[in-house]
């Protein structure tokens, strides 16, 4: 129907006509109450945001002489994190001289840290950082 007919007729219910898709062909659009569409809107945009998970980033820091123990602890916090549904930044921090050490051994030490996780996640890749090299690792769904 034409958009002055449309008019009409909600000026005639007393109500507001409210285009509802403007990029359809034809152009969608109700006649209802202006308060009452703005309102269901609303309402559905926070029932969206409440089943929205925000993810954090979460920070995992190892050095080159870390232990092996010590792996496996930040390994157990890392799969933890993984598993509420968070990304983990692993850190390989180096100090001094440390880092200008062959690349290849350092990613090496990241390698060694990342299989003592059990459980299967995303890597991203090694980035080179002032303090170290990192890289983040997502849980794989």
């Amino acid at each position: 129907m034409s958009v002055e007919e449309a008019l009409r007729q909600a000026r005639e219910a007393g109500l507001d006509l409210i285009e509802i898709s403007p990029t359809a062909q034809p152009p969608v659009a109700k006649i209802m109450d202006r308060g009452k569409y703005f309102y269901e809107q609303e309402k559905k945009r926070r029932q969206a945001a409440k089943k929205q998970k925000d993810v954090e980033l979460k920070s995992v820091r190892i050095g080159i002489g870390t232990s092996l123990h010590d792996l496996e602890i930040r390994a157990e916090q890392a799969e933890e994190f993984l598993k509420a549904g968070d990304k983990v930044k692993v850190d390989l921090f180096l100090r001094g001289r440390e880092k200008y050490l062959d690349k290849k051994f350092l990613q090496d030490r990241i390698e060694r840290f990342l299989a003592i996780i059990p459980h299967g996640f995303e890597k991203e890749e090694i980035k080179k950082g002032p303090r170290g090299l990192s890289l983040t690792i997502t849980y794989k769904k």
